[in-house]
């Protein structure tokens, strides 16, 4: 059995007697690291395989001073200006930071593995195409995708699909991205991003609306509003596309087994997505699914293709430590570290998944006929061949 001192190097004296036990508060490990006052000895990576033998899942004091000053207020609120500064904050400014973990393709979201020798281009690309086929896209038909992030899903479904395309996002260095890489694969006519609040979208009617873990970021607060908004743009014979990360169920919210799904889920609240509060059970989405009028078509859990995308995520990260450092520093390196690094596990084992759920409107008349011989699952689907899309424009990529 390992200990946390075979895993750390002490740099602050002060700190030799927390690390000189046999487990150490993942709290206290996580904050110590970021502020540089301990190292990890060797590869992080072995750290995080061993880290139920040498980390407790206790809360600390910096959890509780987080969980009552911000994490409870940020839940009570969800307004549009705090959201805004929120996500802001977050991505406007930081294309380089981001890139050099997602790389060409700029997608913040879980990549479909079909082999799972696939490199990260190739299982985003096919993930998008997987969505066109489980939305049954047709030329001409318009999309909504709010929460578009930078735009990579709305300038593909225009370039492969011929789909009337347009993306919403709250991050200006999104839509920047977006535009650019719209106009770099020549889908201008097709394709377009918008700045902008996910309740000011005007009022339409589209064929198809996709929402690409974004929801959670609206807030349990404002969760059934935003699914009545998307009910009411959505055509009557539309189909929607919700893809959102979900913890496991617990009997407690903050007692009981699996205490690292909360402490876990304390730090992404606390440094990486601030106001996604809404990561629930998978009954919970469902439930407010129907409560607002869809019919829930399919559900496929994608939590293993997101633990083999973070992954490739992470290793991208690593190749970029010299630039990161640079500009950002060491507690930012750090933090993503231990994030991508620590998430690879964590939806390994189930703590938290994704799932991909296509909905369409519960009326009588619907067109139920459509699904008949149609792609229901990734593992079943009739991928599409010509999905080789390149670099929208040049990046600083590794």
């Amino acid at each position: 059995m390992m200990k946390i001192s075979d895993f750390v190097a002490v740099k602050k004296s002060s700190l030799s007697a927390r690390y000189s036990k046999k487990k150490v508060s993942a709290g206290h490990f996580i904050e110590d690291y970021m502020a540089g006052h301990i190292d990890v000895v060797g590869d992080f990576k072995d750290l995080m395989k061993h880290k139920n033998e040498v980390w407790e899942y206790d809360f600390t004091g910096d959890h509780w001073k987080f969980f009552f000053t911000r994490f409870i207020p940020e839940v009570a609120m969800h307004t549009k200006s705090q959201d805004e500064r929120i996500v802001r904050t977050h991505y406007d400014n930081k294309n380089d930071l981001f890139n050099w973990f997602l790389g060409p393709r700029m997608v913040y979201t879980t990549g479909f593995y079909k082999n799972g020798q696939e490199e990260l281009e190739e299982a985003q690309d096919n993930k998008m195409d997987l969505i066109a086929q489980k939305l049954q896209f047709k030329p001409g038909e318009t999309m909504l995708d709010i929460g578009c992030g930078w735009g990579t899903f709305v300038m593909h479904a225009a370039k492969h699909y011929g789909m009337n395309a347009t993306g919403v996002t709250i991050a200006q260095a999104g839509a920047d991205w977006g535009n650019e890489q719209i106009k770099a694969n020549n889908v201008q006519d097709k394709a377009r991003i918008m700045r902008m609040d996910y309740r000011d979208i005007p009022h339409a009617k589209y064929d198809k609306i996709t929402c690409l873990e974004m929801a959670e970021h609206v807030g349990i607060k404002n969760f059934s509003t935003f699914m009545e908004q998307i009910y009411g743009l959505l055509k009557d014979d539309g189909l929607f596309y919700l893809q959102i990360a979900a913890l496991r169920e617990r009997s407690s919210p903050l007692w009981g087994p699996n205490m690292e799904d909360i402490v876990w889920g304390l730090f992404m609240n606390k440094y990486i997505f601030s106001g996604a509060d809404a990561s629930m059970p998978l009954n919970w989405d469902l439930k407010r699914l129907e409560s607002v009028g869809f019919e829930v078509h399919s559900v496929e859990n994608v939590g293993i293709h997101y633990s083999r995308t973070i992954d490739h995520w992470y290793q991208n990260w690593m190749r970029n430590e010299e630039k990161s450092m640079a500009k950002y520093g060491l507690e930012t390196f750090r933090m993503y570290q231990i994030f991508l690094g620590w998430s690879v596990e964590i939806a390994r084992q189930g703590s938290s998944t994704a799932y991909q759920i296509v909905c369409n409107k519960n009326v009588d008349n619907y067109n139920r006929e459509r699904f008949v011989g149609a792609t229901q699952f990734g593992e079943l689907s009739n991928f599409k061949k010509n999905a080789n899309v390149a670099p929208a424009f040049a990046t600083d990529n590794a």
